[in-house]
Formats: C-alpha cells, sequence, structure tokens
C-alpha cells in the first residue's frame, strides 16, 4: 500500500503533466507550425541556466536557480500563459498565480509544499541573486525564438520595439552579457522589420 506521503507527491507530478497542454506564444524551432508548450519552455529554460551560468551578474546556487526555472511556471496549469505584452490580460495574472500555486504546492506534504512553494515566490520577487538570474533567462528565451522565427510572435501582435525593451529590462539586473545580447537581437530585429521602431 501507497503511504500518504507518497500518494500526495504522485497526485502533484500526474498534476504536472497537464503543463505540456499550455501553449504559448512562440513557435518550436524543429516545427514552425507547432507552438511550445510550457513544460517544453520549462525544460529549455532550465538547461540555459546551466550552460549560461557564467554570464550570471553575481555567483548563484545553480541547483535553485534550476529548482526556480522548472518550478516558475507550473501555475500556468491553473492560470494560463499571459502573453507578456498582453496589459489586461496582466492585471489579474498575479492573483490568479498565487491562486495557482496555493492549490498546487497545496497537493504536496507540508514540508515539500512549504519549500517548493518558497522557492516559486523567492522567483516571483525576483530579490535573490538566484531569481534575478533565472527571470533574466525566462525573458531572454522568447526573444531569442522570435528571432529565430522572423519575430513570430511580434509581427502577429503588432510588438514594437520599446514594448520589447520595456517588458525585458530587468533582464540586465540578473546578466548584463544576456542584456546586450537582447538588444543587439532588437535591434537586428527592427532593421528586419520584425518588430516596429
Amino acid at each position: 500500500m501507497i503511504n500518504d506521503r507518497l500518494a500526495k507527491q504522485l497526485e502533484l507530478i500526474m498534476e504536472l503533466d497537464r503543463l505540456k497542454s499550455v501553449l504559448r506564444r512562440t513557435r518550436v524551432k524543429s516545427a514552425e507550425k507547432r507552438l511550445e508548450n510550457t513544460a517544453e519552455h520549462s525544460w529549455h529554460v532550465a538547461l540555459m541556466a546551466i550552460i549560461l551560468q557564467e554570464h550570471s551578474n553575481e555567483p548563484v546556487d545553480i541547483t535553485k536557480v534550476v529548482k526556480m526555472l522548472l518550478l516558475h511556471d507550473i501555475v500556468e496549469i491553473d492560470a494560463g500563459d499571459t502573453f507578456v505584452y498582453d496589459a489586461v490580460a496582466s492585471e489579474d495574472q498575479e492573483e490568479k498565480e498565487q491562486q495557482a500555486a496555493d492549490r498546487l504546492f497545496g497537493m504536496l506534504p507540508d514540508d515539500q509544499a512549504n519549500e517548493l512553494k518558497g522557492i516559486w515566490l523567492e522567483f516571483e520577487q525576483a530579490q535573490s541573486a538566484e531569481a534575478r538570474f533565472a527571470k533574466a533567462l525566462d525573458r531572454i528565451i522568447p526573444i531569442l525564438m522570435n528571432h529565430q522565427n522572423h519575430g513570430q510572435s511580434w509581427v502577429e501582435h503588432g510588438i514594437a520595439r520599446q514594448q520589447v525593451i520595456d517588458i525585458n529590462g530587468r533582464i540586465e539586473k540578473g546578466s548584463s552579457a544576456l542584456w546586450d545580447k537582447a538588444l543587439e537581437v532588437i535591434n537586428d530585429s527592427v532593421d528586419k522589420g520584425w518588430l516596429k521602431p
């Protein structure tokens, strides 16, 4: 018979499978007609942390960064993916995500619920070196994906350069090197007509 602790853990693990069905706005490189899902995004950005750790502005505990990136979007199971440039949808995003975090982390035994929700909250608050670096990675990957897809979601939604700068400026707090790269990609996208000037 499965003990209560394991049963709770397995219940959340099976619930997390739903993250594979939450679609984002960018298309995957290998199949340009298919939208990326949030589970793929989380995996991709966690690998970025391992590969790009040396570009963090400050020393970081990479294990914690990877945990943050694997956990940061599980709330989208309930709250959905909010398009970062949609000001109206973003208004109640924080409240919906908090409710989702309460429900999802609440499925776990109390000690794990507190630990993992604490890591999720640390990411959201973006005060630690780990959270700033994780946020930088989370914000640069859509820029890079849009660039490789000829501005796909930017073109579809009529996004302008300043919107991208305003939303993604926090990258610099976690990694100056990644912010420099982001600006290079943003300016190239304007030159190519994928972003409005």
